[in-house]
């Protein structure tokens, strides 16, 4: 039986309807109807008839006034719901629990973990305020930690073990490298290996000392040479699942160190091929003749602006961009990424840009030519010392005017980038790689805000490798989330997934010793995201 409004004339009347099958066909029967909807609105009984019935119902509780003595409470659900489940089937949580059997921690370190790995995949910042954030969500088994539990959490992942055999010098073999092992031989069947991984490097550094070991002073991509840092790997297997992380002091970047991490990586995991993805930055020319003389492919991003053979010839060179995507995606996409091939100098080149790039490139510099009209009104002595009106500027002795050949000259470079390869790997591919890899690197570089905490919350290597670690899980979460998706045609944003599924809440009422939740409803893309994952969509309102 359902409710309905029925027009009748010029007024509307409220019925009770049921629906029935007479010979294989559904008809409706009325029966009752209760009164015109503007008298029963005028009056409050609607609201009066629905609270009388509620009192029949177990699964169903209404609040329609004030007069009773209620409690609400609303937590997000949508996170917790969607992350557990992958948390599961990654192998993760498995991995886990088989680590701590013979340990007697007085607290769920599994549960620990999890919490800090779907904070730093929500929101960024330290473990402190993730003691804080909990509170609005809902998190099984995590009502009892407290911010001494996760940091205790973070040192069991970073504790080495007493198996030192795949051990460097830098890099000891720690409950972290267990646990990724487990994870690795867990999704692997007897047909899948490792013919071809990408690995990517990027440095984090520390407001404070940075461990005992770890923190040390190097090349800072950040232009911090003052701070001691670390080094962060990240390994890829070929269809895009994060293999695991690497972790070093700050000053082991070059040749020295990079071998033997390689040779490392390829024992744990039995590596055939191995492809070295990073900025060209973060790699020297002696890397770099270490990697060909040992015939090591790698991809390396350049620097188009600073080198003439790419800014004036390669970028200069003819011919059409071709559209790429990911792989299972086609023309869905409405800023697809677009790739040339270049061989000049028996280099070869890969062009790449991002359209959706390229139009907020070629919109900010529009932005900022029309601030800088603005600015040369009130003088010159308002333009000095601001590098980004300098470039577009054309600067006599005691006059300035926008310089239009300039202007025109960065617009080349909007929305691109350009790599070298030694691979024999198709363009496309090898452009997909680079910009996913670019990603990884992005959401590493997020951990500096984890760690711009006070020293003495970072004064222990383990700490240190047990933060980091953690933000490798989201990593892996958040990998398979994208891949379940994009196998059912979906391309989404990051912040729309995370902003929908923080807007899945559940709001608990207790009235008269009674207690029930009602589920919000599905907003943007969280349906879909349930659906991509196999997650049954929770009841609207349930009893508790």
């Amino acid at each position: 039986m359902f409710a309905r409004v029925k027009k009748s004339g010029k007024y509307q009347y409220l019925q009770i309807v049921e629906n029935r099958k007479e010979k294989g066909k559904v008809k409706q029967r009325v029966i009752s109807t209760i009164g015109r909807m503007d008298q029963l609105q005028a009056k409050g009984r609607v609201e009066t008839l629905i609270r009388s019935l509620s009192r029949f119902s177990e699964k169903t509780m209404l609040i329609l006034s004030g007069k009773s003595d209620i409690s609400a409470d609303a937590v997000k659900i949508g996170p917790s719901i969607i992350f557990e489940r992958l948390w599961k089937e990654t192998g993760i949580q498995k991995a886990i629990q088989c680590l701590l059997i013979d340990r007697r921690y007085e607290f769920d370190v599994e549960r620990a973990i999890f919490l800090t790995v779907l904070h730093r995949l929500m929101v960024s910042g330290s473990d402190r305020f993730c003691e804080k954030w909990r509170r609005d969500y809902s998190i099984d088994g995590t009502e009892r930690l407290d911010l001494h539990h996760l940091y205790r959490a973070m040192s069991f992942l970073g504790e080495s073990i007493d198996d030192q055999k795949a051990a460097t010098s830098f890099t000891p073999r720690c409950n972290k490298d267990l646990i990724e092992e487990s994870i690795f031989l867990d999704q692997r069947d007897l047909f899948s290996g490792l013919d071809l991984v990408f690995f990517d490097t990027t440095s984090i550094y520390f407001e404070g000392r940075g461990g005992a070991f770890i923190g040390k002073r190097g090349f800072n991509k950040d232009h911090r040479p003052d701070l001691n840092q670390m080094v962060v790997g990240a390994i890829i297997d070929d269809q895009g699942k994060p293999i695991c992380c690497e972790m070093w002091p700050g000053n082991t970047t070059d040749v020295k160190t990079l071998i033997p991490v390689v040779d490392r990586i390829r024992e744990r995991f039995g590596i055939n091929r191995f492809c070295v993805v990073a900025d060209r930055g973060m790699i020297s020319a002696d890397t770099i003749k270490e990697l060909e003389s040992r015939k090591i492919p790698y991809i390396l991003g350049t620097r188009m602006r600073r080198v003439n053979e790419i800014k004036v010839d390669v970028l200069s060179y003819g011919g059409r961009y071709r559209e790429v995507y990911p792989e299972g995606l086609t023309s869905k996409d409405p800023s697809p990424l677009k790739v040339k091939e270049v061989l000049h100098n028996k280099k070869r080149y890969i062009v790449c840009i991002n359209t959706r790039q390229a139009r907020k490139d070629a919109a900010d510099r529009e932005a900022i030519i029309a601030s800088l009209e603005e600015q040369l009104k009130k003088g010159l002595k308002s333009l000095v010392g601001n590098k980004g009106y300098r470039k577009y500027l054309n600067v006599d002795k005691n006059s300035a005017r926008i310089d239009q050949k300039k202007v025109k000259y960065e617009s080349r470079f909007d929305g691109k980038w350009v790599l070298t390869t030694n691979t024999d790997l198709p363009s496309e591919k090898i452009a997909l790689k680079y910009k996913e890899l670019w990603q990884v690197e992005r959401i590493f570089r997020d951990i500096k805000t984890m760690l711009h905490t006070r020293p003495v919350f970072h004064q222990k290597d383990e700490n240190i490798r047990g933060h980091v670690f953690c933000s490798f899980l989201a990593l892996v979460l958040r990998k398979e989330l994208e891949r379940r998706l994009n196998a059912a045609g979906h391309v989404f944003e990051w912040s729309d997934i995370k902003q929908d599924l923080k807007a899945l809440q559940q709001v608990t009422i207790e009235e008269n010793g009674k207690r029930f939740s009602i589920r919000s409803e599905f907003k943007g893309v969280c349906g879909k995201v349930f659906q991509s994952v196999g997650v049954a969509m929770p009841p609207s309102i349930k009893e508790v």
